[in-house]
């Protein structure tokens, strides 16, 4: 009996794997590709459906973590892709990959700021923000209003209705990261600096001379700051640090699609923003099928949206998962303009100046 019941197993092991091959087993990734991704996107990565509908085309992916402007000192031939946040560390990482078609965008967020409810209140007071419904979670900061209080260094205790609130003090600023090494950081100076720049963008050394003045009050005003959004958003989550602060709109939808309490959450679309064009470099095929397939593939698509990703093109997946939380969300973007990005080298001269 023993012998049979070996051999009736070893016959039904065969089986099941001459029919996986038969069926090409799709469930089971048959290529790996690893590459570099914004801290953003890796718990999209690892999100086990994910894992499975990747696994589903052919593909098993291995990441790391690095700053989107940090990806340019990596060995990226080492690599299958690199995957920043936008469009501009993409171009400057566009040499390493020898596959045709350039980059991939699958998927892209705007910038927006999160602040406590009681701050965006005051602001809206004061003439820098407009909010709308009866809870005030969601409303539009004003880029352009917003910039004169910084150049002028203005202070909470200086704005009307601040009484009572101990919490809001001294200078008034919204938190951002690094510009030199992250995403968001450099695009939130892209944003600055069209406004500052009379709606136009920076392209030359006297643009970067006229903006330099009040990027860099933007910057050092906030001391030492964080290389990814990650941080500083979690801190906001948890009730400290400070009451305004620059993330992706993605973080925040990630977060209601999720069902998570977000609090005391007032969502301030800035009335000129920039999007963050999640831009995937190939550096090998299978960086390139992994791009196309995060960009075309149905099932993908709608997890990037559980991920709070408003997917490229037409996005009816995004709107329909959001519905619910249209209170917090400018689902269709509505009174916001995209201020154009520097080149990445005038980016990274306005960076460094900024940070001084």
């Amino acid at each position: 009996m023993g012998i049979v019941l070996a051999v009736l197993l070893t016959a039904g092991v065969a089986a099941a794997v001459i029919a996986g091959r038969d069926s090409k087993d799709t469930g089971t990734a048959t290529t790996t590709v690893r590459g570099v991704i914004g801290s953003e996107k890796a718990e999209f990565f690892e999100d086990p459906d994910v894992v499975k509908a990747l696994a589903a085309k052919g593909l098993t992916v291995r990441v790391e973590t690095a700053g989107s402007w940090d990806m340019r000192d990596l060995p990226l031939d080492e690599y299958d892709f690199a995957f920043p946040s936008s469009a501009a560390p993409a171009d400057e990482l566009r040499h390493w990959t020898k596959i045709r078609g350039g980059p991939v965008r699958p998927f892209y967020s705007p910038l927006v700021v999160v602040a406590h409810t009681s701050a965006a209140e005051i602001l809206a007071r004061n003439g820098l923000a407009t909010l709308g419904g009866d809870r005030h979670t969601t409303g539009t900061l004003k880029m352009d209003a917003y910039l004169r209080a910084a150049e002028k260094d203005t202070t909470w205790q200086q704005l009307k209705g601040v009484e009572g609130h101990q919490e809001l003090s001294g200078t008034l600023f919204v938190t951002s990261t690094d510009p030199l090494s992250s995403n968001s950081g450099a695009l939130y100076l892209a944003a600055a600096s069209y406004v500052a720049n009379g709606d136009t963008v920076v392209a030359d050394p006297a643009g970067i001379r006229r903006t330099q003045g009040l990027l860099r009050k933007l910057v050092q005003v906030q001391g030492a700051q964080q290389s990814s959004s990650d941080g500083p958003f979690r801190d906001f989550t948890s009730g400290v640090g400070n009451p305004l602060v620059l993330v992706y709109e993605q973080q925040v939808a990630s977060l209601l699609l999720a069902k998570t309490d977000p609090g005391e959450l007032t969502v301030l679309y800035p009335d000129t923003t920039v999007s963050s064009d999640h831009t995937l470099v190939p550096v090998t095929e299978g960086g390139r099928e992994l791009g196309e397939a995060l960009r075309t593939d149905a099932r993908l698509r709608e997890l990037a949206v559980r991920h709070g990703f408003r997917p490229a093109g037409a996005a009816p997946e995004f709107t329909a998962a959001t519905a619910p939380y249209a209170d917090y969300l400018n689902q269709k973007l509505t009174g916001v303009r995209q201020a154009p990005v520097p080149t990445a080298d005038v980016l990274n001269e306005m960076a460094e100046r900024a940070r001084g």
